[in-house]
């Protein structure tokens, strides 16, 4: 089924089939009753991204069907947020006015929030100019008049600006809401009312931990600064350097004191614990003395590296955010041997697929 085709009122049925398909693949294990979080049935990608499809004077979205591969045009996306369908359906016609910014423009992505703002990524196969400039100034005036909107133009070893490369979410939590920076072409969790109800299962599976938390692979601190107030202490860790800038940025914006990020890997945390690792990241900080109970991981697909998996059973509670339930089974296989599987939820974060985001809680044994 292609994205622009989705018939919302199929939505129940094919949700049931991934639930009967995700209990099929944790069968080994002695899972308690499956927690389902759903989805809104349209509208509920806050980013997109599309090719672009030059046609003589014509210009439009194109898509590729999964299947068959081939192309198809898009004027109309279901799945990503009214917004997004809003300004695809204004940029096209004024891109189409100036030359400078359609020619050899290849693709456009889009990253909106549920706060109404939004930035748009222009990506060429050619240099951007001062001809681009001035085009691309006209066509923001006029966005501008009805959307909060940035520009971004990307080519080869190039990126300009207008006016900034983030945007500003207000993310609610429970009966909260927080600020959250996210920036342009680094990872942000797609489906934000399904990522509202990711962190609100988190916080109530970890309402009686006590000690410290810790994070590996926190991104902007999507988890960490909402789970602050569950915890004394929050040690996180992330790789991405724009991530991490993000993250402290929203640490300051939130008002919250008990968050710490370290820029490192994961296997680079393991080190650093295990005393074998020195880099100047961590002066003046000494991992070994916040003596955490609970550690958070949220893995790329890949799942957790072996060193990884053996360090995070040395805790007593482990909340794994999965992306992949394969790499999680593989994972939950080890450790099963360690702790027991206390809450197991499915997160429809897109819904249509076979895509499934698992929540798994474990306490040792």
């Amino acid at each position: 089924m292609r994205p622009i085709d989705i018939h919302p009122d199929l939505y129940p049925v094919q949700l049931d089939e991934k639930v009967n398909a995700l209990k099929a693949t944790f069968a080994d294990f002695d899972v308690p009753e499956m927690e389902v979080f759903t989805s809104a049935p349209l509208h509920y990608r806050m980013r997109a991204e599309f090719r672009v499809w030059h046609d003589g004077d014509e210009l439009y979205h194109i898509m590729f069907d999964q299947e068959t591969k081939e192309k198809y045009r898009v004027d109309h996306f279901p799945p990503a947020s009214e917004l997004i369908n809003q300004v695809m359906a204004q940029l096209i016609p004024l891109l189409k006015q100036h030359d400078a910014a359609r020619r050899k423009l290849f693709q456009i992505d889009y990253l909106s929030t549920l706060s109404n703002e939004i930035v748009v990524s222009l990506v060429y196969h050619r240099q951007l100019d001062a001809h681009w400039l001035d085009a691309m100034r006209a066509i923001l005036t006029t966005l501008r008049q009805d959307f909060k909107i940035d520009i971004i133009g990307r080519a080869r070893k190039q990126k300009i600006i207008l006016d900034k490369d983030f945007v500003t979410e207000s993310l609610p939590v429970n009966n909260n809401n927080y600020i959250f920076k996210q920036t342009e072409n680094s990872f942000t969790q797609p489906n934000a009312g399904v990522n509202s109800k990711m962190i609100e299962w988190a916080l109530d599976a970890t309402q009686h931990s006590k000690g410290n938390l810790l994070e590996l692979y926190c991104g902007l601190g999507n988890f960490s600064l909402p789970m602050a107030q569950n915890f004394k202490y929050v040690l996180a860790t992330e790789i991405s350097k724009v991530s991490v800038a993000a993250a402290q940025d929203n640490i300051a914006a939130n008002n919250i004191d008990n968050v710490l990020i370290l820029r490192m890997s994961s296997e680079e945390f393991v080190e650093a614990m295990a005393g074998k690792l020195q880099t100047k990241r961590l002066k003046g900080i000494d991992v070994q003395q916040y003596q955490c109970n609970t550690v958070l991981v949220d893995p790329p697909r890949a799942g957790l590296d072996d060193a990884t998996l053996e360090m995070v059973q040395a805790y007593k509670d482990i909340v794994y955010i999965s992306c992949n339930p394969e790499t999680l089974k593989a994972n939950l296989d080890v450790l099963n041997k360690t702790h027991e599987i206390k809450r197991f939820a499915l997160f429809d974060q897109f819904p249509y697929t076979h895509h499934a985001e698992c929540g798994v809680f474990l306490s040792r044994r």
